[in-house]
This record gives structure tokens, sequence and C-alpha cells, in this order.
């Protein structure tokens, strides 16, 4: 799908600034030019559409009848006095960006206010236009989260409620499927492409500890359903009670191979049917095109640390294309059954700690990793993150225990995106 970015350009009839007598159409042209060049530039599937310009208020009226499918709006004040008409804009409800070069006008004062009210809207000011694929970058983020649909397996299903209001607010489309047709296609499942799939992760692992061969088959089958599931679904992204189905006797295996191939994969797995964790990874996963790493954590006042354990965990963590990481194959940790990685993640890595909780919040904090311990304790991946103060962390801790763990500093676009989806960016320690 096209990410579709309508332009527009807006100048009242008389200008005072830039200056009197200013022609609004010199730098629309200059700016048609600098938009072609950016959509060369930016590596997605992008689309400027439009040129529309706006002087008077029966002009807002115009453009919103013609706004159509628009994923985002990319306005530009080129002259001042364009507040009234900017706001009429806003209240479109697309995600808006106001581009305010240098001399356009004051414009660019009132966004502030904008954001706080909850509207979908952020501002560049700024003579370098480059600046401008930055929040492109973001706007087709929420384009891709539109086009989402999240797989659900629980007893009882989600909550339509809450799945209403993700899907209003975030535009991801929650599916409840019951686990049974996750273990009829587990039965179909074609043993030879599961023993195939198994032998991968035996062959390139550094060493298998408490798994059987036979453990690990019935951990490619699973993947393999799961894969078919998602095919016919067609999406991308599932969540599972896993814990509890299986100790239910529910479920053949865990699923927490199949979720570590998906995740290189550049799909989404996520373990124990944990949506808040499963938007972050997407969210966040859109951004920087790298999987997450979902964890319980354990924080260490003593040595300002904390420590990210979870049995679910990719080794492509740079992303689908790039290296993985070396890896154990270790048994389930709580019960010492099935297959999962003990994956030994990048020592001196930063690292983008991040948790979506009521729809309305991201918590965010940063940190390097300094350790990836193997300790007979805590779930099989381990990494430990030096923080600026873990007393903080510790004493400001909201939103339960899940956290999601990527690589590389994603604060600012995580911060930015905040202002286009209407969500508060509260930073943890």
């Amino acid at each position: 799908m096209m990410t579709k970015i309508r332009k527009v350009y807006m100048g009242v009839p008389v200008p005072s600034w830039p200056k009197a007598g200013f022609d609004i159409n010199i730098d629309i042209q200059k700016l048609e030019n600098i938009l072609a060049d950016i959509q060369l530039k930016s590596g997605l599937e992008v689309e400027f559409v439009g040129g529309d310009v706006v002087r008077i208020s029966s002009d807002v009226e115009k453009l919103k009848e013609k706004i159509g499918d628009a994923d985002g709006i990319l306005a530009f004040n080129l002259s001042s006095g364009v507040g009234a008409l900017f706001r009429g804009i806003v209240d479109f409800g697309v995600p808006t960006i106001l581009f305010s070069q240098p001399y356009s006008g004051h414009d660019w004062s009132a966004v502030a206010g904008m954001v706080k009210k909850g509207k979908r809207v952020d501002v560049l000011a700024t003579s370098d236009y480059n600046e401008i694929l930055s929040r492109i970058r973001l706007i087709d983020v929420i384009r891709r989260l539109k086009e989402t649909k999240i797989i659900y397996i629980r007893n009882g299903g989600v909550n339509t409620d809450y799945a209403a209001r993700v899907k209003e607010k975030y535009g991801v489309e929650i599916i409840s499927v019951d686990h049974n047709r996750l273990v009829d296609l587990y039965n179909s499942t074609d043993l030879k492409a599961a023993e195939e799939d198994a032998e991968r992760w035996i062959t390139n692992a550094l060493k298998m500890v408490e798994p059987s061969r036979d453990e690990i088959i019935k951990s490619s089958r699973m993947y393999l359903a799961i894969k078919k599931l998602l095919e016919e679904e067609s999406t991308s992204a599932i969540t599972i009670n896993c814990l509890g189905l299986f100790l239910q006797g529910a479920l053949p295996a865990y699923p927490c191979l199949a979720f570590s191939r998906l995740n290189d994969e550049g799909l989404t797995g996520v373990c124990e049917a944990d949506l808040d964790s499963t938007l972050t990874q997407l969210i966040v996963g859109y951004i920087a095109k790298k999987p997450g790493f979902v964890s319980d954590p354990v924080i260490d006042t003593a040595t300002n640390t904390v420590i990210h354990a979870h049995c679910v965990a990719a080794t492509r963590m740079d992303g689908p294309t790039n290296e993985p990481a070396p890896y154990i194959v270790r048994s389930h940790l709580e019960d010492d059954k099935g297959a999962s990685l003990q994956v030994l993640m990048r020592v001196g890595q930063k690292v983008t700690v991040a948790k979506l909780v009521g729809l309305n919040t991201m918590l965010i904090s940063t940190g390097e990793i300094i350790a990836s311990p193997d300790v007979d304790r805590g779930c099989r991946t381990k990494i430990t993150t030096k923080v600026p103060n873990a007393r903080k962390v510790l004493d400001n801790w909201s939103g339960g225990v899940h956290r999601v763990i990527f690589y590389g500093d994603w604060v600012e676009d995580l911060t930015n995106l905040g202002k286009l989806l209407s969500y508060d960016v509260v930073f943890e320690g």
C-alpha cells in the first residue's frame, strides 16, 4: 500500500510576513521541487497528492471535501496570519505536520497548545527541508498500523470494548481465534518441513541443553501452524496465552521458538496474550524495522542496573536482513518443558525500553547492555542494562511488569509519533 500525503500551502491574500506584497507562488514552486526530491529519497511507498492553496476560510471547507483517504497532511505556512486556517485543517483529525520555514510567520507558536489538547499535529520549525522525511516516516507507521490485524488466542477472547478503542485510536484490528483452530493446524503440519525447520535450530545453536530433538520438532510444528494461521488471516501479528494454555494441556507445544522465528522474519509474535506489549512491538517495530524483546525486568539498585529476562527472544535484533546473535537451545524456565532460546545479545548496545499502557501513555527509557548473564535463575534470555538511576526507576514504576526492548535509540521518534497519535510520553527513571 502507498502512504498518501496531502500537500497544503497556506497564505493570506495580503501578506505582511515574510514581507509586504509577497507572492506565495514563488515558495510553492520551490517546495514542489523539494518534495519531489524527498519522495525519491524516502525509500518508502509514499505519494504526495494535492498541492491545495488555502487562503480564506472557504478554502478550508473545500479541502475537507477533497481530503479523502489521505494518511497525513503536510501544511506550509507561507505567510503570517494563517492560524485560523491551520486550526480548521487540524480539526479534520488527520495526522498533520506544519512545516514553518524561517520568516514564514508565527503560526508554529500555537502547535504545542494543540498537542496538549489532544490534536493530532506536530510542527517542524527549521530551514532543513530534509527533516520532512522524518515525519513522513511516522505517517507511514500510522498507515501500517491501520492495515494491521492482531490474532489473539486466549480463552474467552478479547474484550470487545477494548478492541474497539484500539481500532478507533490506532487503526489496529484485534481478532479472537479459538486455540483449537491452532491445534488443528498443528496436527496437519508437514512433518518433513517441521524436521527441516528443527534442524536449522539445532545446527545453528551453540549447544542444546535440556530439549530433545523431538521437542524441537514439536516447536517447529507450532511455528508452521502459526505461520499458516497468519496466512489464513492475512496478518503478521499474533499473541497467545501460551503459559495458561500449555499448562492446561490445551496446546501441544510452547510457541517460544515459533515467536523467535517470526520475529526474526519481520513478523510479530508476543507471548502471554499481552496486547499492550504487542501494540508496543508493532509501533516501535514499524519505526525501527527491528523486533522487540518482551521482558520481565529485575531491578538492582546496588549496581544501577535493570536486568531484562524472558524465554522468547529474536536472534536478529538488528532486523531480519542482519546477522543473527548466537544462541543456546534451552527448555522453558517455569516448568523445564518445551523449548526456548537463550540468546546472547550484544554487549555495548544502546537500547530503548518501551511499553504502551492504557492506550494513552507510552512509557520510555533507555539503557546500555553491559552483560548477557548466564545464570540458572530467571528466564532463559537475559540482558543487564546500565541505567542512570535504578532507584528512580523503582520508585516511579507503573504499567505492570512487561517492557519491550529494542536495539537503538528511538526516543525522539516515539515522542514525535505521540503527537500524531495523541498518546502521552512518560520517561521512566
